[in-house]
């Protein structure tokens, strides 16, 4: 079916009701996948445990499983030459759809995504579950999309309800699922989209719930609250954090760096080295492979000291740059998570030390530094609140995930340390030499943007704006109700407009009308 302008204009009206019934659907199937993907990481992981014992001690098995290893980085690099969107995290890649400045096959994205997130933990990789699964849950939304026939402009927000669905089903977090699609990947709210993602993100959830339990991705024993007299050392946990941050995502994007210096190393030759590297740390500290889930146990129940601790973190930050450096299907999500909580322990270890911390309030700050630590990294302050909250199973602690979240928020932002998915997403776009108008396309879409207090265009009237080329501004909604936009309207802060425009040139466009409705003149 052709999608011309009137279609879409028609059937932008009946939108909201239409999106819940789809994302229903995109919830249960995104959820299914993100739910297989789930239980073939953890036995990854356990077959991994168990290779490592039988291997223990004997020279020749060793010798075996390193030839294993490069085996592995082949074939992975087999799926990453067939398939290049499956590089990485997944989130920058849904972004960029999302935005109109990439485009993926969900035929091809799922299975590589799939298979080569699996042969990764299975190796020992330091990488997370969460960014390919957050990518399977939006490649499902545009996989019933396509299947559907709908057009572009659903399609996003169906590939945005398979975000929310993806990372709700890795996590058992709903909330934090529908949060992220909104703050990170759509970046954007309106009651259409809100309800649509809370729909594809609780059932996903309940899916996942249903089949495998209820149980915190965390176990913490959070026995007291932290006392506000302690709450000065929060502000500077979240600043310590912030210039961590900062930090790592200076390291992550040095190790692409590195990589891809030496002309003779191609996508399989960066992998063989990282898995190479994972053999390496398999014999000397097994405790840092893969995402790190073990390291949380240890360290909330007492089992680490402060030296081990630091010596954990410098080993895990280092492997885990080179295992994403190396272009790897894989998150940097619950690793980071992982090092934040190390940080934290750390912190607290110092505070009974040196400032008289009552050591029962150790998990408290591991807890605290995790949300602060994503805070940072990813400059989505409220994901990081609302999943530390699901994921812990406490509620006691939102006042101290606050103060610290905002500390660290601050300290990235005045160290200019770039959120790293917009980060990625830019290399990924210079790699690719992608420019306005560049990809073949020519469905309309529509967009929605909200304009912000203090904006260029608060106050303004349409006829007197520079609008971009190619744009056309269709509908402009005030307290709830659709209005006309006509040339003598003059715009206030809190109109939500729908533009059109053509998908070729949908990202341009989104970065010329973010820019204008959100920042000032």
């Amino acid at each position: 079916m052709k999608k011309n302008t009137s279609y879409t204009i028609k059937r932008a009206n009946r939108l909201p009701v239409i999106l819940i019934g789809e994302a229903l659907l995109v919830g249960a199937a995104g959820g299914l996948v993100v739910l297989l993907y789930r239980l073939a990481l953890t036995f990854a992981g356990d077959a991994l445990d168990q290779i490592l014992a039988f291997i223990d001690g004997s020279p020749l098995r060793i010798a075996g499983w390193f030839a294993v290893l490069v085996l592995l980085a082949l074939i992975v690099g087999k799926l990453v030459k067939w398939e290049p969107m499956i590089s990485g995290s997944g989130i920058p890649q849904v972004e960029g759809e999302i935005l109109g400045k990439l485009s993926e096959n969900w035929k091809r994205v799922l299975p590589a995504k799939f298979l080569g997130g699996f042969l990764c933990l299975l190796g020992g990789l330091s990488l997370g579950r969460e960014g390919p699964s957050i990518q399977l849950g939006a490649m499902t939304g545009q996989g019933v999309s396509r299947l559907l026939d709908r057009g572009k402009t659903e399609e996003k927000y169906l590939m945005t309800c398979g975000a929310s669905a993806g990372l709700a089903a890795a996590f058992h977090a709903p909330l934090a699922g529908m949060m992220f699609a909104l703050e990170e990947i759509h970046k954007g709210f309106s009651v259409s989209i809100l309800i649509s993602v809370m729909t594809a993100s609780v059932t996903a959830d309940y899916i996942s719930s249903y089949i495998i339990g209820l149980d915190p991705v965390f176990q913490f024993r959070l026995e007291h609250v932290l006392p506000q007299e302690y709450y000065w050392m929060l502000i500077l946990l979240g600043a310590v954090l912030g210039v961590m941050g900062a930090l790592y995502n200076k390291l992550m994007l040095k190790a692409q760096e590195l990589y891809k210096k030496p002309s003779f190393l191609n996508e399989t030759g960066r992998l063989v080295i990282a898995f190479l590297a994972a053999g390496i740390i398999a014999l000397v500290m097994p405790s840092v492979l893969g995402s790190g889930g073990n390291l949380i146990v240890s360290l909330t129940e007492g089992e680490m000291g402060l030296k081990l601790v630091l010596l954990t973190f410098v080993v895990k930050l280092l492997f885990s740059a080179v295992s994403f450096g190396s272009g790897a299907p894989g998150g940097i999500f619950f690793p980071l998570l992982i090092l934040g909580a190390l940080i934290g322990g750390a912190f607290s270890m110092a505070g009974v030390e040196f400032f008289g911390l009552d050591p029962v309030y150790i998990n408290n700050f591991v807890l605290l530094a995790m949300a602060g630590f994503f805070t940072a990294i990813v400059r989505a302050p409220i994901t990081g609140i609302i999943l530390l909250f699901e994921m812990s199973g406490t509620v006691s602690q939102m006042l101290s995930l606050a103060i610290v979240s905002v500390a660290a928020y601050i300290t990235a932002t005045l160290l200019k340390s770039e959120p790293i998915y917009e980060s990625l997403l830019g290399r990924i776009l210079e790699g690719r030499g992608e420019k306005r108008g560049s990809r073949a396309g020519g469905q309309k879409m529509l967009s929605e943007f909200v304009i912000l207090g203090g904006s260029a265009l608060e106050g303004q009237r349409v006829m007197d704006i520079d609008w971009p080329d190619n744009c056309l501004l269709v509908s402009l909604e005030r307290d709830g109700k659709e209005r006309i936009p006509r040339g003598k309207t003059e715009l206030m802060a809190g109109d939500k407009l729908t533009v059109m425009t053509d998908e070729r040139d949908a990202g341009y466009i989104h970065d010329k009308l973010e820019n204008l409705c959100y920042t000032s003149i």
